[in-house]
């Protein structure tokens, strides 16, 4: 570890997954060194995801986490030789155990002060699984911190200590649609999310065939479209599922899109969707406030310490297709409705901008070193 004192530039060692996939740990990953480097801070990067070699070695279940585990920890003992701190991301389950808590034990070893940003919505269950095995790693980070306040909550149950540093919205790419991009006259409700069965798009197809159906017996009837952007292991049951509520005309596949595309279907859409079952602290909910599009989401997890029900956004509760039609056409009816959400919505974003999240992150890796913030 090189010696960095407080007024020199720190060699930051940030470790965690890239895309792709576009999954948020990844795109939050990539955007946090892409905004350091430009902020004029040494950074180097160690994706925990890099191709396998042989690529034929990812096909083998047994095999796979060998094969990247044993490359993975001479990497990390290398970075943790060159870096002042490391930044790293951490998730629950296996990741946890194969990718973070080698990090904290090779980190300890090399006298490196790591800083755990835990990340993921389903950490309660985790924890109450694996509290004492990830206590004998986390015990050596000297820093752990959370992008919510829902997960302070749930580790502070379990005797951590968190400081809250929250996601990072670009506001460049993802701000409110022009004159010429607003949506048209098809009422466009949009979902991105991974099309897995925590994320429940099921539930929201259900609900949109509600809202269909009772559209149809307006004079005239409503326009409707819903585009689900995202790919996955449901991708064909949802498929499926679709065409047996006969919505597949309205329904649109759009599979994995980049930023840019997500962002310019942020602009041609009237509502965002988010019908997860466990969620943290969602990108696509505040992406979509950024793009100043109104948002009906779960109440789950950490989605009502970013949102609050009927003034930033509509909240139902999860798997529960009627009462998210209801806010669907509540929201279809009530221009005025819509407009409110939008504003707030757009305003509440302020917090998670470079400009005010910057300074917080080198607060805690001046924390994590032992040195004071303020001179």
């Amino acid at each position: 570890m090189t010696a960095a004192s407080k007024h020199d530039r720190l060699h930051i060692g940030v470790i965690g997954p890239v895309p792709p996939p576009n999954g948020g740990m990844a795109m939050q990953t990539r955007q946090l060194v892409r905004l350091l480097r430009e902020s004029g801070e040494q950074v180097t990067l160690l994706p925990t995801n890099p191709p396998y070699r042989p690529a034929w070695a990812g096909r083998v279940p047994g095999l796979r986490a060998l094969v990247r585990l044993l490359p993975y920890s001479v990497a990390v003992w290398r970075l943790a030789g060159r870096v002042d701190v490391i930044h790293l991301m951490a998730n629950s389950g296996w990741s946890w155990h194969l990718f973070a808590a080698p990090v904290l034990w090779l980190a300890r070893l090399r006298g490196t002060p790591v800083l755990v940003n835990y990340r993921g919505g389903e950490a309660s269950t985790f924890l109450s699984r694996s509290a004492r095995w990830v206590n004998l790693s986390l015990r050596h980070a000297q820093a752990l911190v959370v992008p919510s306040g829902y997960l302070r909550a749930v580790f502070a149950d379990y005797g951590y200590n968190c400081d809250v540093v929250p996601n990072i919205i670009d506001t460049a790419l993802f701000s409110p649609a022009s004159a010429a991009e607003a949506p048209g006259k098809v009422f466009t409700f949009a979902i991105t999310r991974n099309l897995e069965k925590i994320y429940d798009v099921g539930t929201a197809l259900q609900a949109f065939a509600r809202v269909q159906a009772a559209a149809a017996t307006g004079t005239p009837a409503p326009a409707l479209r819903l585009v689900v952007a995202g790919s996955g292991p449901e991708e064909a049951a949802l498929r499926a599922q679709a065409q047996s509520l006969g919505i597949t005309n309205m329904v649109h596949f759009a599979g994995r899109l980049d930023r840019d595309q997500v962002a310019a279907l942020y602009r041609k859409a009237d509502v965002l969707l988010n019908p997860t079952t466990v969620d943290n602290m969602p990108n696509s909910v505040i992406e979509a406030l950024a793009s100043g599009v109104p948002v009906i989401s779960t109440d789950v997890g950490g989605v009502p310490y970013i949102v609050t029900h009927e003034k930033t956004a509509l909240l139902v509760p999860a798997q529960n297709a009627d009462a998210m039609a209801a806010a669907m056409e509540l929201l279809m009816a009530d221009a005025n409705l819509c407009s409110r959400l939008a504003h707030a919505g757009l305003a509440s974003v302020a917090d998670y901008t470079w400009s005010r999240v910057h300074g917080q992150w080198l607060a805690q890796y001046r924390q994590a070193l032992g040195e004071p913030v303020c001179a």
